[in-house]
């Protein structure tokens, strides 16, 4: 049963978020570029700290893990989405769609055969289980993305075609994930007399086709009402973010409401959104929508340190640590190298490393993850799925700044000049 929260405890709470916050405010700069440390791995180590150290919190009193999770992590996803959409060149998904088919089609199907044959080798699970947890960690995640490719450090030292190429990819494939996720799910949960049928009907025409005619309507109907409004001078520049944020809780919510993929509707609003939305306006907020994103993604990798299974880490063993390993090593990079040729927007070898190297896996990854727990009854997907994002949050974290200095550092002048 559900308790009430310590009101000690809520300050206590409240004292580490924050001072997470103020110690990364203050030396951001240091954190990343002579730590190699990133906000991700400071707020799991507070929770870590939080939870299982000294015991402060026990989340479970609170709500279901999967509860929690579902409403926290859609949330934290659909701001980042939204806040990745408008970061983007205007109509970016349009104009550099020939390099996203290939990120969101071959790379990513690559990437989930291969987490999948990796779990079901070294895990020996069931086949669909194995499809079901590689579908969980297929997509990039946009809110670890973020801390690599925005602000004034990834601007140094990336081009902007590998940093605007990445944060798309994360953002249109977190929501294209849904229907190799539902694929398995449905063959282990039958709820209906055909699941194949079903998946292929209402998953991919419903799911995920209305998701994006509504998020891109939405979105551009949003973007004329907000012209509207600057014209008759009936909101003030100040309204700029709050009226993002409304666009995004509108769509999150309405889109779940009518049975379809809120989160791939919330990136699609954002591109429809930024098809008239000018730079200077989408752009008028950017340092206030940072700190918004900083302060959900600390909030989420708080709660994922909470809740993180030590003892079933512990008795899974060295094949645990083996295969997040293997999936950190093989699940993207070799792919990319092989595609790396049939990308028009990445130039040389060096584009084809760093990309295919970083492709972190975070924030969806837990939405999937529990929910298909939750749906299945199979906590085994819960234990390896969080033991992988555990070991992604780690090393794309630690490896992000210098290996941006090292893609700078053997890059050509006139190629690094050239950022489009």
């Amino acid at each position: 049963m559900a308790q009430s929260l310590d009101p000690t405890k809520f300050n206590i709470a409240l004292l580490g978020l924050g001072g997470i916050l103020f110690l990364y405010g203050l030396l951001s700069r240091y954190i990343k570029e002579r730590l190699y440390l990133s906000a991700p791995i400071l707020a799991v180590c507070l929770g870590i700290v939080l939870g299982p150290i000294f015991n402060i919190f026990n989340p479970q009193q609170w709500a279901t893990r999967e509860l929690i999770f579902e409403e926290i992590t859609r949330l934290a996803i659909a701001i980042q989405l939204v806040s990745t959409a408008l970061r983007l060149e205007k109509a970016y998904p349009l104009h550099r769609w020939r390099s996203l088919a290939i990120l969101l089609g071959p790379l990513m199907l690559a990437m989930w055969a291969v987490s999948s044959l990796l779990i079901y080798w070294f895990l020996g699970v069931d086949l669909w289980v194995a499809l079901l947890m590689g579908a969980a960690i297929a997509p990039t995640d946009p809110v670890l993305a973020s801390t690599i490719v925005t602000g004034k450090f990834a601007e140094k030292h990336l081009p902007s075609r590998v940093r605007n190429l990445l944060a798309a990819e994360s953002g249109l494939n977190d929501g294209l994930a849904y229907p190799f996720v539902f694929l398995p799910l449905l063959i282990l949960i039958p709820s209906h007399p055909n699941p194949i049928v079903h998946w292929l009907t209402v998953t991919l025409l419903w799911d995920v086709g209305a998701a994006i005619i509504f998020g891109l309507l939405i979105g551009y109907l949003a973007a004329k009402f907000l012209q509207w409004g600057q014209r008759k001078k009936t909101m003030d520049k100040q309204s700029f973010l709050a009226y993002v944020v409304a666009l995004t809780l509108i769509v999150l919510g309405g889109i779940k409401l009518i049975g379809s993929d809120g989160i791939l509707a919330v990136f699609m609003a954002g591109v429809g959104f930024d098809l008239v939305i000018k730079a200077s306006d989408r752009l008028q907020e950017e340092n206030v929508q940072d700190a918004f994103d900083l302060i959900t993604t600390t909030v989420t990798f708080t709660l994922f340190g909470l809740f993180l299974p030590w003892q079933e880490w512990l008795s899974i063993g060295w094949q645990g640590l083996a295969l997040v390993v293997a999936i950190l090593l093989l699940r993207r990079l070799p792919a990319f190298l092989l595609l790396n040729r049939f990308i028009p927007h990445t130039q040389g070898y060096k584009d084809a490393l760093f990309m295919g190297w970083f492709g972190p896996i975070g924030v969806a990854a837990i939405f999937y993850a529990n929910l298909a727990a939750h749906e299945t009854g199979i906590d085994l997907i819960w234990y390896f799925t969080s033991l992988i994002v555990m070991g992604s949050v780690i090393v794309h974290g630690i490896t992000a700044a210098p290996f941006s200095v090292l893609y700078e550092q053997h890059s050509e002048p006139h190629s690094f000049e050239n950022r489009q």
